[in-house]
Order: C-alpha cells, then structure tokens, then sequence
C-alpha cells in the first residue's frame, strides 16, 4: 500500500525549503553547560554576492531580471506557491527577521523597532515584538497585532479549512494579544519555540488571511491587496509572463534605489542570448548551464562570453544527499545500508559535480547544515572505520571469487538509483556514487525520471531503491529538517504516513532530539542537539549527504549587490546601477 504525503508541499520544499519554526512537546531538560564548539568544517562559501554600501548606488533606472515564471500568488504558504512567489513577497511584505550570510536571523529595523523572548526556563515563553510606528500596509493601516493574530490563525493547523502549506511553528503559539500600545504585539507559546525569530516571514495583512475564503485566493498584488515593502506592483501578468515593481511611494525606510524592477519569464535556454542582446541584467543560469550534460564547462564558458556580463558561480543552499529506500528489501537491513554509505566517495562525487563549474571540490559531511552556518561538522565518522567490503560480508553479501557483483541467498546485490532528468549536476554525481558502489561489489543502474513526475511518482510512492535529490538548507534546521527525517507514523488505515521522510527511516530518539532542539533556546546547545539528532541519522543509514549544489547567476556589469544569494536575503531596495 502507498504511504500518503502532501506532493505540493513536499515539490516546494524541494524548490524553496520549508519557514522553520518550532514543535510541539514537553519542555527538555537542560543540558546544564554550553558545550565545546565544533571543530572547523570544509572550506565552502555559500553565496556569491560582493557587498557594496547603498551610497555607490545612483537612484534611478530599471532592473530586468528573469524568472522560471510569474507565480499565480505571492502567498508563499498557498500550496501553488513557487520559488518566484518567494521573491517576490520578500520585496512586498514584511520579513521581521533576515537570515544573513551564514543563516544567522537578525532582525529588519525597517519593521521592529525590537524583538525579545522570556529568558530561557521562564515558562510560557512570551515573544515582545515592537513594530516600527512608521511600518503601515499600502491602504495606511498600521501594522499591528490583528496581522499576527490572522496569519497564526491560518498556518496553525486548528481550522482544516484553510488550503495552507503549514510550515512548523504556528501550532506552538498558544495566543497573541495587542501589547502596552498598538505597536506592541505579545506572542504566548504553549512550548518553549527556540526558532521563534523564523515565524511571521513573511508577514501578510489580515484582510488576505482571516477566513479561509480569502486565504485561498489568488494573491498578485496590486491596489487591491495591501502590501508594506520598498516596491508597489505596477503590473502582475502571469500568463504574459511579466510582473513590474516600482518604488513604494509611501515607504518609510530608506528608498529603493532602482525605479522600477521588471520580472520576466525567460526560459532557461534563452537567457544567455537575452543578455547577450541587453534585454537582461540579471538571470540565474544554473538550469541551463546543467541541460549542457558533459559540456558544462563550455556552457559556463559562453556564459560569460557577452561583453559587459559577469558570471558568479558558488556553491548553493540546496545540499544533495544519496538517500537509501529502507522500506524497500534488500535495503531494510540497517548493515547493509551503513556498509553502502561507507562504500560511497563523497569527495568523488563532489569533484564529479563541482569540478566542472569551477568550485572546490568540498564534500559535505552533515544532513542539516551547509558548511559555513554555526555549528557544521563533518559526521561521517559516525558510521565507523570498518571496510565497507567486510561490513557487506557480515551482512550476507558475498563477494564470488572471481569479483563482480555480491550475491545473498540467490539473490545479487542489484540496485537502482534515480536522479532527476535535466541536471547533469545530479547525473554526474549519480555516475561516480554507481562507480563506487559497484568497486564495492553492488550492481548500481543511474535511472532518469522526468523532473515533474520525480518527487510524486517515485520518492512519495517509494518506487525507488536509491536516490540523489537535494534539500534546502537554511537558518532554521531544527524545524526546516525535522519533516526530512521524522519516522514514519502509521496513518488511520495502518499504512505508514512518511510524510517528507522518503528513506522512511527514523527512530523515537531522533525524533526527540529534533524536539527538544526546536525547544533550546541556547544557541550553543541547541546546535549540540542537533549535531547529535545529524549523528544519529548517519548511524541509521538513512542518505549521505555529498554536496551543496552549485549555483551560477550572470549580471550585468554596473548592477551592484547581485549575484548568488546563498543562505543571505537581500534588501532589494538596495539593489541597483553603480554611481
């Protein structure tokens, strides 16, 4: 029987990641010391964005910049939402907080003028939020607690009716009250929410999320929708393929540089010769730098090739992993997992995969963190130092004496791994994984399923053996991850509800650590939590992490503070043409 999940939502994570927040449970108990910091992780820098203060920028101009295409709604928590309506809602909407360059949250004084929690053990934990007194929706309403009061409403899980992607957090808050003044908002959390800062992000008016009416609606923007960001919409046309953004003439915070910022649906394999032709400045080029299949290089190559274009290349936030089906014989032996996961060359497949775009070949030792946010480590020590070889012999898998592949009762070691079509990122690293494991004695055939059909087709239905995808990381692990890796709960008619957990592996203790990091509000501890909780998911032979997915954006010379965004938000006002 097929195990249930939520394909939109689980195919929009793969796209965006989850808004981290906080889960549901008892209150942990403390480990009663800060421990000692991790030691140093690989040299990777995620994102490739040269800063420049605002004052280099001259006021005035346009921006083209391109898209896969103009989302139907900017409410990122609909179910048809898509990476462009994430965009596009940061450059509308209030974000209290921004992750900065290594994930870290800090809050966005545009919209607070503070933001504090109960010290950690006080109980109920209570968030004060002072929002900025000049801080008003489009139509001149205030921001204020009825906002908070809506949104926590919709994305709590308490009323179904509501067609929302519910990202963690929201069903931890027990209620929110106007608090000494109409700027001062107080969230009360039925359990302790160490991620609290990750809630709220966007924050959208009342009007579009107090009944489930509206919520379900498409939101374009425009007059009729308020919005509270540096830009206003001038134009929304997803069938035309163009949204425009001008200036926000009521904006309270420092004004957009540029005037006017037009969003353009280019498919991927025409964005080279539409900046070529200046009818671009900037457009991401990662898609069709990778349908190049073994001429990534080249492709890079001619990338970069217009005149007054430049290519950032970095490694990216999506961390690509192998992931073991272990609901699927022969791989529900744990031993045979872990012996596979040892067998594997990350290193190998990081070169396969990073090499050709120019970038270090840097393998990635950790299911929950990129390798430069607090708290990365290598874990793959975490499996042991046995050979892989006598691991697979002590599970049953015998090697025939003259080589090739192991075979257990009658049976050979004979497995497929599927990859997306269209990435040759994701080909090249299958490629070296299968080498590997077939050096190791395991019969490994790379399978291309159609990208539409990947996730709904074959990882929600576990009509896989193995598996290479990528998840996002980004600046809430503990309740970005956890869906990732909870373990499967039986559903009302016995089959296993695995929910975004396609190894369909995990234990009651993962679970727990997950818990009871999403509760620690010590930073420090709660990376420690989650260091082990990353431990544990190597030991259980759940995937191996290999990569972080590298990223290519071209801009035009003269556009300031563009390029790849890595784990940082930027402030879209402070984007525009050099002085």
């Amino acid at each position: 029987m097929r195990a249930r999940l939520p394909v939109a939502a689980a195919a929009l994570l793969l796209a965006l990641g989850a808004t981290a927040g906080c889960l549901g449970g008892p209150d942990p108990a403390r480990t009663g010391r800060t421990p000692d910091p991790a030691p140093p992780g690989p040299a990777v820098v995620t994102g490739d964005v040269r800063p420049v203060d605002r004052s280099v920028v001259r006021d005035g101009g346009t921006l083209r910049w391109a898209v896969d295409a103009v989302p139907a709604t900017v409410n990122v928590y609909q179910p048809a939402a898509t990476a462009g309506s994430a965009l596009l809602a940061h450059a509308l909407y209030p974000a209290l907080f921004r992750p900065d360059a290594h994930g870290e949250w800090t809050p966005d004084p545009d919209y607070l003028a503070a933001a504090e929690s109960t010290p950690p053990g006080q109980l109920p934990q209570v968030v004060t939020y002072r929002l900025n007194p000049r801080a008003v929706w489009s139509d001149g309403t205030p921001l204020s607690a009825a906002d908070f009061i809506a949104q926590r409403a919709a994305l709590s899980g308490l009323d179904p009716a509501y067609p929302a992607a519910r990202p963690a957090g929201y069903a931890a808050v027990d209620s929110i009250a106007q608090g000494a003044d109409p700027h001062e908002v107080k969230v009360t959390f039925r359990h302790p929410c160490a991620e609290w800062q990750a809630l709220f992000d966007p924050l959208y008016p009342a009007a579009e999320t107090a009944t489930a009416a509206a919520f379900g609606r498409p939101l374009p923007g425009g007059t009729a929708h308020p919005t509270a960001g540096p830009f206003l919409v001038d134009g929304y046309d997803p069938a035309g393929g163009k949204a425009v953004l001008v200036r926000n003439p009521f904006w309270w915070g420092e004004p957009a540089k540029a005037d006017r910022i037009e969003f353009l649906a280019v498919p991927a394999e025409r964005r080279a010769e539409e900046l070529a032709q200046g009818r671009l400045d900037l457009a991401p080029l990662t898609a069709a730098v990778e349908r190049a299949g073994a001429d990534t290089a080249e492709a890079l190559r001619r990338a970069a090739a217009p005149t007054g274009v430049t290519l950032h290349r970095s490694a990216g936030t999506g961390l690509a992993q192998l992931t073991l089906n272990a609901a699927r014989e022969p791989l529900t032996d744990p031993v045979l997992r872990r012996a596979l996961s040892r067998a594997v060359d990350r290193r190998h497949a990081a070169e396969a995969a990073l090499t050709p775009f120019g970038l270090p070949a840097a393998p990635l030792g950790h299911h929950l963190l990129a390798g430069d946010q607090p708290g990365y480590r290598d874990d793959a020590d975490a499996l042991g130092g046995a050979d892989p070889g006598r691991m697979l012999d002590t599970a049953g898998w015998k090697r025939p004496a003259a080589g090739g592949t192991r075979a257990r009762g009658g049976h050979e070691l004979a497995l497929t791994l599927l990859v997306p079509a269209g990435s040759a990122t994701l080909r090249r690293a299958a490629d070296a994984v299968a080498a590997d494991l077939a050096a190791a004695g395991a019969a490994v055939q790379v399978v291309e399923a159609p990208a539409d059909t990947f996730v709904g087709d074959h990882l929600a239905t576990g009509d896989f053996d193995l598996a290479l995808f990528s998840w996002p990381a980004g600046p809430g692990p503990a309740g970005e991850q956890r869906p990732v890796y909870a373990k499967p709960r039986p559903g009302p008619d016995g089959a296993p509800t695995v929910g975004r957990n396609y190894a369909r592996a995990g234990t009651e203790e993962i679970d727990r650590l997950f818990d009871r990091a999403a509760a620690e509000p010590d930073p420090p501890a709660r990376r420690a939590l989650l260091q082990e909780a990353d431990v544990r998911i190597w030991q259980l032979g759940h995937s191996v992490p290999l990569f972080q997915r590298p990223e290519a954006v071209a801009v035009r010379d003269g556009l300031v503070g563009a390029g790849v965004r890595g784990l940082a938000r930027p402030r879209l006002q402070d984007l525009g043409w050099a002085a």
